[in-house]
């Protein structure tokens, strides 16, 4: 069955679609699985790829920012969460961006992580699956031109940058298992239980500020009138883009009606939009594509090592919130700031790093 909110069929036949490749995500074998698994499925249905490899961090950002995109019916990009990352904010550097947002997107899972993929593979109502049956159920998906809209998070940091993500925030454990384990890609998704027992061994302790706008009781309803856009910056395209109305300005204090966590010790913050942290984690089972919601999860300071495995083996299954934790917070919310005290320790953006700063969203 579709997701809710989901429509059959808005790919034209034969369609015309430009897939992006990075040959060097996962294992490395995201080219030789297009080829034997992809290609014959659209070929079946009428889709004519034309693929684009990627050879550099970047380039596929640089490619959207000037692509003529009305020579393709879809954007698909056969990688991990970082391609996707890079396509999305490509198409939001571009003057054009609210035209071409509307340009279909699909996400074939080639890399070690692969949360969108494994996310809209439960959103469709499929079993779990992995690897190259994750693959073939994503592939399907798009031959059927099932479609539905997905929410971005627009993230904003102190030093004056703006990012647009579909995936998730994370500073503190998660962050440093999603990096430190780079070194294991050969692994594919392997790579995330080493890590996680790596820095398990060496737990840290993260200080800052943690403050977020709760959902709130007029969830699902439509969004109050929001204030007039920001005059564009000087030089920039910046003001095209729609403006952070939930949020005050980084150095100012948060608006009344957020809630500041009491605690400033954490193990791990994570801010997640979609259902999958990885292929094997389902971190958020109420989140939904378009549903206008951030889940915000925390790991206050002081839980053991052995506790905090046992969330990750439950969260296997999506139940870590059943263990009643009472270390594990879990928030949905609409906006949330994170105020690091110092520069140590790494962020993650959709699986990608940032340096360490006061961030909001």
């Amino acid at each position: 069955f579709p997701p809710p909110g989901a429509s059959y069929g808005v790919l034209p036949r034969p369609c015309r679609a430009l897939v992006l490749l990075n040959p060097q995500s996962g294992a490395g074998r995201a080219l030789d699985d297009f080829h034997a698994v992809v290609q014959p499925m659209l070929a079946d249905a009428d889709i004519a790829p034309s693929i684009f490899i990627t050879e550099r961090p970047h380039h596929a950002q640089e490619r959207m920012r000037e692509e003529d995109l009305s020579q393709w019916d879809t954007l698909v990009v056969m990688s991990g969460d970082g391609l996707l990352h890079e396509v999305v904010n490509g198409l939001m550097e571009r003057p054009d961006w609210e035209e071409a947002l509307k340009t279909p997107l699909c996400i074939l899972p080639g890399g070690s992580g692969n949360a969108l993929a494994a996310s809209i593979n439960y959103y469709a109502g499929n079993d779990h699956v992995a690897k190259k049956k994750l693959l073939t159920n994503c592939t399907f998906i798009l031959c059927k031109g099932l479609h539905a809209q997905m929410d971005l998070v627009s993230l904003s940091t102190a030093s004056g940058k703006r990012f647009f993500s579909f995936l998730g925030f994370g500073w503190g454990f998660i962050a440093d298992v999603d990096i430190d384990s780079e070194k294991y890609r050969r692994l594919g998704n392997a790579r995330f239980t080493l890590g996680t027992l790596q820095c398990l061994a060496r737990l840290r302790v993260y200080q800052g500020r943690l403050s977020y706008l709760p959902l709130g009781p007029e969830h699902g309803t439509p969004p109050a009138p929001r204030d007039p856009p920001e005059p564009p910056e000087e030089g920039t395209e910046q003001g095209a883009l729609p403006s952070d109305s939930l949020l005050a300005p980084l150095g100012q204090p948060v608006p009344a009606s957020w809630a500041v966590v009491p605690e400033e010790e954490f193990v791990c913050v994570y801010a997640i939009y979609q259902s999958h942290l990885g292929t094997n984690l389902l971190m958020a089972p109420a989140a939904r594509l378009d549903d206008g919601c951030i889940h915000l999860f925390y790991v206050r300071a002081g839980i053991s090592r052995v506790a905090l495995l046992k969330v990750f083996l439950a969260m296997g299954r999506g139940t870590h919130l059943d263990l009643g934790c009472p270390h594990l917070h879990h928030v949905p919310v609409r906006a949330f700031r994170l105020e690091p005290r110092g520069s140590a320790g790494v962020m993650t953006v959709d699986g990608e790093a940032l340096a360490c700063e006061p961030v909001q969203g």
